[in-house]
């Protein structure tokens, strides 16, 4: 009877901490979808330009991309249950921030809080679920339930956002992170157990500093250039110093016994592809849903909230397609499945470089869902890959680097085709040209990166009917170190 209590007891216990560190996940994805729904009215009331919309998302995605694998480090190190509260304790501050800013200065400063809260929260959330199931059946079961419902947040994003900024305005989007932050501190505080890695390495400061500034500097580049002009001094001495910045982080990172990235691990090729591959993903997957919203409000006159019921082709094929891209790479290899996917969604995005304001919504949906399919398809067999180039021991941090580099790539999608558009309207083009060459100008990208990964994405020996080695993680959830070293302590 007693043993039957304390297994009633375990169950209750991770039946809490299962939906504690969903309800924080989802709360991150909801963050990464909804702010999208939003930014025409962000430029309509806070008078801003699409530089300032720019930075608005790039502020948040770029300290998430630079600060997760540190993030991981830190919860093993100092404790999870800690790092989990302390993450969503800054996040939801950082909300409350956000929503009363009353300029573009205070939204990129409470959204650069956000993204410390998050780069803490995710994977510490991650890393409680997997150090409470020690059983690998359990523990792949947990991980997919957690991808799956918080992966809910993505999908939700796009309605979630034009309800509430068409009721109430923007900052109804980020008010309403306040009651789910304040019912995860109280549940999380009462039963959340602690954990750690005593062994956990010591967190590399050198690299993550200077990895901020680099990608920071390169990013100040991309998105103030158009506006300061290509060739002025400020412009030009930022990238130089994002070369110089990035030659010292590797300088770094080659020298310390525990990097936060080994840079031995892109010796192996089919590591560095897939990473490549990913990075491609994030740039053209981010950096056009940065505009859909806006294309549907500005060139096609729609309103908010119809704009974001019109975007939600993309977000809803990933939910329901993600599931099924690790196993159609177990099964057919990861070159066949990312080669397809990448295909899929250049196509998809070549497509929507033909739409114009009279183009009606049936002749649209398919182009987003056609590129949300594909994007898919590529984004976890990628992961899979990197994960499969390395030894064991090694395979959460190839998990985590895969999705940095996904979110580097994201801050720099945003930058880069939002300068594509700026030099369409200071050439004369209308905005819509600008969007379609953005559109284009992705489409190419990724599908050039299809034939890069069908001629170098070598099949690996160990995919076919290896679904284990595939990470169980959604579209933009944040796996991280922890997933593979937690389950091994």
């Amino acid at each position: 009877m007693a043993a039957s209590h304390a297994t009633e007891g375990s169950r209750s216990h991770r039946a809490v901490l299962l939906t504690v560190t969903c309800l924080g996940q989802f709360m991150v994805l909801l963050d990464n979808s909804i702010v999208g729904a939003a930014l025409p009215d962000m430029q309509h009331r806070l008078n801003t330009q699409l530089t300032g919309l720019q930075w608005i998302v790039d502020a948040y995605v770029l300290l998430v991309a630079m600060l997760l694998l540190s993030g991981g480090v830190f919860a093993d190190r100092f404790g999870r249950k800690r790092v989990y509260l302390t993450g969503v304790a800054v996040f939801t501050a950082a909300s409350l921030v956000c929503s009363l800013a009353p300029s573009v200065g205070w939204l990129v400063a409470g959204r650069v809080l956000q993204g410390i809260g998050a780069a803490a929260l995710a994977p510490a959330s991650l890393a409680l679920l997997v150090a409470a199931h020690p059983v690998p059946h359990e523990r792949m079961k947990a991980i997919g339930l957690w991808a799956g419902l918080s992966g809910i947040g993505l999908a939700a994003g796009p309605v979630a956002g034009g309800v509430l900024t068409e009721a109430f305005g923007w900052p109804a989007i980020f008010l309403v992170n306040l009651p789910i932050g304040v019912v995860l501190l109280l549940v999380g505080l009462r039963h959340l157990g602690e954990s750690r890695n005593p062994n956990a390495p010591a967190i590399d400061v050198p690299g993550t500093v200077l990895s901020v500034l680099a990608v920071g500097v390169l990013t100040f580049g991309l998105i103030e250039g158009g506006a300061r002009g290509w060739t002025s001094p400020v412009i030009l001495g930022s990238f130089a110093a994002a070369v110089i910045l990035l030659a010292a982080f590797v300088t770094v990172e080659a020298r310390r016994p525990a990097p936060m990235l080994p840079l031995r691990l892109f010796r192996q090729r089919l590591f560095t592809v897939s990473n490549t591959a990913m990075i491609v993903v994030g740039f053209a997957l981010m950096g056009s849903s940065f505009f859909f919203s806006q294309f549907f409000v500005y060139v096609q006159g729609a309103s908010i909230l119809r704009a974001g019921l019109q975007t939600l082709p993309v977000s809803l094929t990933m939910v329901i397609v993600s599931p099924y891209a690790g196993r159609l790479a177990a099964r057919y290899g990861f070159r066949i499945v990312v080669t397809t996917g990448l295909a899929l969604a250049g196509l998809g995005l070549l497509t929507l470089g033909t739409v114009h304001a009279e183009t009606g919504y049936g002749n649209v949906w398919w182009r987003l869902g056609l590129a949300g399919v594909g994007f898919a398809l590529a984004m976890s067999p990628l992961t899979g890959a990197a994960i499969q180039a390395v030894s064991p021991q090694e395979g959460g941090l190839a998990s985590g680097i895969s999705t940095t580099t996904r979110q580097i790539g994201a801050v720099l999608g945003v930058a880069v085709l939002g300068a594509v558009v700026r030099t369409g309207q200071s050439s004369g083009a209308s905005f819509e040209t600008g969007l379609d060459n953005a559109f284009l100008a992705a489409g190419v990208v990724t599908l050039s990166t299809a034939v890069f990964t069908g001629l170098w994405l070598a099949k690996s020996k160990g995919a076919e009917g290896s679904e284990a080695s595939l990470p169980a993680t959604g579209p933009g959830t944040a796996s991280t170190s922890n997933e593979v070293s937690a389950s091994r302590r």
